[in-house]
């Protein structure tokens, strides 16, 4: 998995990490020009005390006489086994006995090493004994083996082919084995570097509008020092040059001039990359709003333990500002800056040494964090008392479009540091015109006064036409009213129908109960609406029978009804009946909010009620029921369109009767002269709602 090492954009300061490669090393040792003619095949290791660790290699020929060295830090046991081939499989393994950590094998020009790593330095013995070797780690005797092997705690590491190139480069030394480049899916342009026993630092940087990688120490071969054009993958890199720089590598990347990008620098296997993203407009300056940004003239400055007040006076002169810095600053400092903008030279000092500053204008005061909170502090509560014994004033402030009340409300209602009233101040409301009575500080008005300008506006004002039409049920198919409510709206029907769940939206569905049911739709055309409500009408297919219209404000509740008072006997206690009233109406009441993208929001609520059954009671007399029916939804429309409610029926039945004047009074014979039919008519009850905007201009026609 790689992980990321550094990552710099385009306009952010140099950043360098370092990246180690694990490598065994082959020092000191000499090469044999005749053919190995012996074989490692086996390494055991086993505790045989508590502080001493026994390591057995087994060999397919007598044990040859091996080189031992050993290397302090990090801690290393080094044996060489010359005239030998290396046939083991698992080329490192995890001991953690005693003083022994691992143990790594490695072979090459006809020798075998066996490297024991070690968690410190100790005393250790070399025995050869026929085909086997016996490495004795701690303790003070020569080891005797008490067994042929122990388990290793953790199971055996297999050592990787980073490994095995890293040994074969060990000899050389360590150096650049390709360089490569690739176009990311984002557009990205990856450089690609493969390393050979790299055992140094890699530092990277940018410098002058270009990023550069240093390798010390890491050959480039002759053949890879070239450069690479790159302009045709259309990616923020532009060219690619490798060179030989001061006994290493250097690799200098030129981006694309004008080129936005950030930088990522990681580490994978023995492959470094460096890759340049291309950033948008928008991320660039998000990134640029993140970061501090400097623009003061530039400067260097490099001192050992120098007085800060000093340096600060540095800074001080250079920026051409006056400075005022507290006797409580103090100390010395040691930096190193070049060529960095003043400003953040001056940031840099403060956070060293804890300082912060404040500016007035060209005056720039620095002082301990701790003094400039505690002075703040002071400042704030000698405000407070200011405050508190200023003089009241008193005030009349007239409101034109909100109501006094809530204004004065809204005044009372904060409290603490948020408070628009302070301590003392009392606002009172005058209802008859509609004006508040304000007494308080001269500050404390200003600020009220404000508040008010800001919330005293006009509320923006929308007309509700609606139109209760009666039509058949051909009509309102085709207008793509469906007779089902099902998913459509939430209603309830205490009498008889279907409760159903509230979306706000309307298809075209099954019918479910016709009779009790009320469905909503939206209707975007409202022109090709009214001509359909008006061919309606010539079509004698159904008529408007009513089309109300009401202006409400934002936000606030607007209703309509239709109906009937039903009037009915109820007697009193004294024996004497009264007439009283039952209200069947079809109701609609309407709550619109207008949205910041200029549309409008509904809450909903329609009653339908109808007279039932006239019920008796005790007493005498009766009182008639009442069905009905409601629905409450909330639906979001653009301005001008239109919601239709519908799934109300009115069912009619009558007897029509043809017949042939006088011939059909004849007796016995007059019915052949004669006819009568029933007839059912089934109408639906529809009610539209549109929503409109009103302008500031805008008058409602009469």
């Amino acid at each position: 998995m790689s992980r990321p090492i550094a990552r710099i954009s385009s306009h952010t300061r140099r950043v360098s990490r370092r990246w180690l490669v694990l490598a065994l090393l082959f020092a000191g040792a000499t090469t044999s020009a005749q053919a190995a003619t012996n074989t490692l095949t086996a390494v055991d290791a086993a505790a045989t005390s508590t502080s001493q660790v026994t390591i057995r290699l087994t060999m397919a020929e007598s044990a040859p006489i091996p080189s031992v060295f050993t290397v302090n830090e990090p801690a290393r046991l080094s044996i060489d086994l010359p005239d030998t081939e290396l046939d083991v499989q698992k080329r490192y393994q995890r001991i953690e006995e005693g003083a022994v950590q691992a143990i790594a094998l490695a072979a090459g020009e006809n020798r075998t090493r066996v490297v024991i790593e070690l968690t410190t330095m100790t005393d250790y013995t070399v025995n050869r004994d026929g085909n086997t070797i016996l490495i004795g780690i701690g303790g003070e005797a020569a080891p005797q083996v008490t067994r042929a092997s122990v388990r290793p705690q953790t199971a055996p590491q297999p050592i990787t082919e980073r490994d095995y190139q890293t040994q074969a480069a060990s000899i050389r030394g360590p150096q650049v084995r390709d360089i490569d480049f690739r176009r990311g899916e984002d557009g990205a342009g990856r450089i690609e570097i493969a390393l050979d026993g790299v055992n140094g630092a890699v530092d990277v940087s940018e410098r002058g509008g270009q990023v550069i990688a240093n390798m010390p120490g890491v050959t480039l071969p002759n053949a890879l020092e070239r450069r690479l054009d790159v302009l045709d993958f259309a990616t923020p890199v532009k060219t690619i040059d490798a060179m030989s720089r001061d006994g290493g590598t250097r690799i200098v990347i030129t981006p694309v001039s004008g080129a936005d990008f950030e930088q990522i620098a990681y580490q994978t296997g023995d492959r470094f990359y460096i890759e340049l993203q291309p950033l948008n407009a928008s991320e660039q300056a998000e990134r640029e709003a993140e970061e501090p940004q400097y623009t003061g003239q530039r400067i260097s400055l490099s001192f050992q333990n120098i007085d800060v007040r000093a340096v600060l006076q540095i800074v001080a002169d250079v920026a051409d500002v006056n400075m005022v810095v507290s006797d409580s600053v103090s100390g010395n400092i040691a930096l190193r800056l070049e060529d960095v903008p003043w400003d953040q030279a001056l940031d840099i000092i403060l956070q060293s040494k804890g300082l912060g500053m404040r500016r007035e204008n060209n005056v720039i005061t620095v002082a301990p964090l701790a003094e400039i909170a505690a002075r703040e502090q002071a400042e704030l509560a000698a405000q407070q008392a200011t405050t508190n014994l200023a003089p009241l004033r008193s005030e009349i402030i007239q409101i034109n479009y909100a109501r006094a009340g809530e204004l004065a409300a809204l005044l009372r209602s904060t409290t603490g540091e948020l408070s628009l009233l302070s301590e003392r101040g009392q606002v009172t409301v005058d209802e008859r015109t509609n004006s508040l009575l304000i007494n308080e500080t001269r500050d404390k008005l200003e600020e009220i006064r404000s508040v008010i300008n800001r919330l005293d506006i006009p509320v923006r004002q929308v007309l509700i036409e609606s139109r209760i039409v009666v039509a058949n049920r051909e009509f309102s198919r085709n207008l793509g009213v469906s007779s089902s409510a099902t998913d459509n709206a939430a209603f309830e029907s205490p009498t008889d129908g279907n409760y159903l769940a509230d979306t706000g939206y309307t298809v075209n569905l099954p019918v479910t109960n016709p009779a009790g049911t009320i469905t909503t739709s939206i209707v975007g055309d409202t022109f090709n609406l009214d001509l359909a409500l008006s061919a309606l009408e010539s079509e004698n297919r159904g008529e408007i029978i009513s089309a109300p219209r009401v202006i409400t404000g934002n936000a606030k509740e607007a209703k309509i009804e239709q109906g009937v008072e039903i009037p009915y006997l109820e007697a009193a206690s004294s024996g004497a009946a009264t007439v009283e009233f039952k209200e069947a109406v079809l109701g609609l009441t309407v709550t619109p909010q207008i949205t910041p993208d200029e549309r409008v929001i509904m809450d909903l609520f329609v009653t339908q009620d109808t007279q039932g059954d006239t019920i008796s009671v005790q007493g005498g007399g009766s009182v008639p029921s009442i069905n009905t029916r409601s629905l409450s939804t909330q639906v979001l429309v653009d301005n001008g369109d239109t919601v239709v409610l519908g799934g109300i029926y009115e069912q009619e039945n009558r007897d029509v009767a043809d017949r042939i004047p006088l011939l059909s009074e004849i007796p016995l014979v007059g019915s052949l002269f004669r006819r009568t039919q029933r007839q059912r008519d089934k109408r639906e009850l529809l009610l539209f709602v549109t929503p409109k905007i009103l302008r500031d201009q805008l008058k409602l026609d009469n």
